[in-house]
């Protein structure tokens, strides 16, 4: 199916700077699993749509911490946060409703709709395998004669 202009200023990235920053869908989703500020101590000032940004953007490029682009938070909040996340299992929760989002909507990210053209491939795939199968049994494939030495191999033991 092609972009149609619906679809494509629907996902249209015209405000990130990356293409792994959240779209505001998204951040939709997940900034309900944030935690919220602890009461004592001092306030946060660290934006999470930010460290999550930045988390996404190493996980796409592979970089190291240390070499997290100036624009996102420190290198270490962002690994401090990323830890805290991961070890406390708020990342596996993000992940999880982000794709029930995407199973639900049908749509992954950036990528236009298409349909499940792949299912008579498999099942065409499944038929010619079976068939191989039985002409190698009967022998007729290419591989009887060594599936028949094999079959007397086994009986005579």
């Amino acid at each position: 199916m092609p972009w149609t202009e619906t679809a494509r200023g629907e996902y249209r990235r015209a405000c990130a700077r990356y293409a792994s920053d959240m779209t505001d869908r998204e951040w939709g989703l997940v900034a309900a699993f944030m935690p919220p500020p602890r009461r004592l101590g001092r306030p946060r000032t660290t934006d999470l749509r930010e460290v999550m940004n930045a988390i996404l953007y190493i996980a796409t490029t592979g970089c190291q911490w240390v070499q997290l682009r100036k624009d996102f938070p420190p290198c270490s909040t962002v690994q401090r946060y990323f830890h805290d996340w991961r070890d406390s299992g708020l990342l596996q929760t993000m992940r999880f409703a982000l794709a029930m989002e995407t199973r639900e909507t049908g749509v992954a990210r950036g990528q236009p709709e298409r349909g499940d053209n792949r299912q008579p491939e498999r099942e065409n795939h499944r038929k010619r395998r079976g068939l191989r199968l039985r002409r190698r049994q009967e022998g007729q494939g290419p591989q009887a004669a060594h599936y028949r030495a094999a079959q007397r191999q086994e009986t005579s033991s």
